[in-house]
């Protein structure tokens, strides 16, 4: 096992890897920006180092001082959490160059299965069902339009080189489909550096289903089951369950099997994700691989009881998978929401301020993983995911109730946060009857979202004015001892005078 490794990342998944670190008794340093020293993931770390600028591109982006930090501090390894230089095959063979072990898999695989259209190919020959579409190299409009056409509508324009949504349009009528690939094209210049896309038919009631899988340096492969990520905001998950409430032994068989299967012809080692989409008739279809650690691994790790940012450690330092497939099971059902700090009745729009008080819910099988604390600002730079609030229970709807019992005890004030609309989620009748899609938010909150919401919800109200007066108390005991530290009326206690 590694002694130090450092952690190219910020927030709840840089604590999230710091945890499992010191539990495995391996330093860690962290790594932060100028906004960032005050950040609970720089308190965490046995030491760390400032990047500089609060640009990603001058800090957390930045691979040179990103490797010089591990060499200065004598960094064995550097787990990059997700996000940022996680899926960068740049990041990881500077790395390798560097003699330091990046945690995850090689830049090959991260390069192979980064293209998407190569992905596709990959799994097409090994005999992984793919959604219909066109990965062709032509990538003129008229080519595409011609494509287009083949495949029918509605169809999907998709960057190549894409991730969260960007370069991503739904083509419903050829009307469309020109101004499409060229809106596509020029988001994907902008993002990637490459306006390369491809074409596939979308789905029919599609739902997200993706495959945690583990594979190890010497041959072994298993998968962890299934999580189910149809709830989506802007393309982006913010709600995740396992199981499945489709899942069947069956599917679930076939699925898991396939998900080994792509990284069996990837050559993948490591923690890593492969996303299926499933439509109407449960076809199942290979998305992509996430070639890294998820955002909501913690579910699966509430129902196998396997503790996967461990298991990263252990591969990446040489050590064989000791688990079987045939020895794992889940036990009972858990759900995980994404605690943002946005305005659900502004287009989700991030917002940015001061902590002033955050309060998270405790209980038997509540799980809260956070990078945030009070006093802590909260900037336009990153991403604005605070927190993530993960429960289980013995059944779907226990754990629905539970999640929703935990929202409503879930307080931060002194920025807007999603909380109140994941619970109308968690609460509405078709999520508990497990009738979701991709398209779930856009179907049943459609009004909401178009309405602009003035004021604060009456228990976010009494919770800001009762932290305001015991503030304004502290603040004035404090100025009252300054002024006069003899004064025997402190020795009385709290008082106050009757009328």
């Amino acid at each position: 096992m590694f002694k130090k490794i450092l952690v190219a990342n910020r927030g709840e998944i840089a604590v999230r890897v710091m945890i499992a670190c010191q539990e495995l008794g391996v330093k860690t340093v962290g790594v932060y920006s100028d906004v960032d020293k005050k950040s609970l993931h720089v308190h965490m770390a046995d030491e760390a180092v400032c990047l500089g600028d609060p640009p990603p591109s001058e800090s957390y982006l930045n691979i040179e001082k990103i490797i010089e930090v591990a060499k200065r501090t004598g960094a064995e390894a550097v787990h990059p959490g997700y996000g940022f230089l996680a899926e960068n095959p740049d990041f990881a063979k500077a790395c390798e160059d560097s003699g330091i072990k990046f945690i995850g898999p090689s830049h090959k695989t991260i390069n192979l299965l980064g293209d998407k259209i190569e992905a596709k190919k990959t799994m097409i020959k090994a005999g992984v069902p793919v959604i219909p579409g066109y990965q062709g190299e032509r990538q003129d409009v008229d080519t595409l339009i011609k494509e287009g056409r083949k495949i029918g509508f509605p169809l999907l324009i998709k960057a190549t080189a894409g991730g969260g949504g960007k370069g991503m349009r739904i083509v419903r009528s050829e009307d469309e489909l020109e101004e499409s690939i060229e809106g596509a094209k020029r988001e994907a210049k902008s993002a990637f550096g490459n306006d390369s896309v491809f074409l596939e038919k979308y789905l029919d009631k599609p739902r997200h289903v993706e495959f945690q899988i583990l594979a190890d340096e010497y041959g072994n492969i298993i998968h962890l089951f299934e999580r189910e990520c149809s709830i989506q905001r802007r393309h982006q998950k913010i709600i995740e369950e396992t199981p499945s409430p489709i899942m069947t032994s069956k599917l679930r068989s076939r699925m898991g099997d396939a998900a080994v299967k792509v990284a069996e012809a990837a050559g993948y080692t490591n923690a890593g994700t492969v996303e299926f989409m499933v439509d109407g008739d449960l076809n199942f279809y290979f998305m992509e691989v996430n070639t890294r650690l998820q955002v909501e691994h913690p579910i699966t790790e509430m129902t196998t009881g396997v503790d996967i940012v461990k298991w990263q450690l252990r591969i990446a330092s040489g050590e064989k998978l000791t688990i079987k497939q045939k020895d794992l099971t889940q036990r009972g059902h858990a759900i995980e929401c994404r605690i943002y700090a946005e305005d659900p009745s502004h287009g989700f729009l991030p917002s940015v301020g001061l902590i002033k008080k955050i309060e998270m819910p405790i209980g038997p099988n509540i799980r809260n993983d956070t990078g945030v604390e009070a006093d802590m600002e909260v900037s336009s730079y990153y991403d604005p995911l605070l927190a993530k609030l993960i429960v289980s229970s013995e059944n779907r709807m226990e754990s629905i109730m539970k999640m929703s019992w935990a929202l409503s005890r879930y307080i931060i004030l002194g920025v807007t946060t999603n909380i109140g609309f994941l619970r109308q989620v968690i609460e509405h009748p078709e999520f508990k009857k497990g009738n979701i899609t991709t398209h779930f938010i856009d179907d049943y909150f459609k009004d909401l979202l178009s309405k602009r919401q003035t004021g604060l919800p009456l228990n976010a109200v009494i919770s800001l004015a009762v932290y305001d007066a015991l503030h304004s108390q502290r603040q004035e005991v404090v100025r009252f001892k300054e002024a006069d530290p003899h004064s025997p009326w402190r020795r009385l206690g709290r008082w106050r005078i009757g009328v």
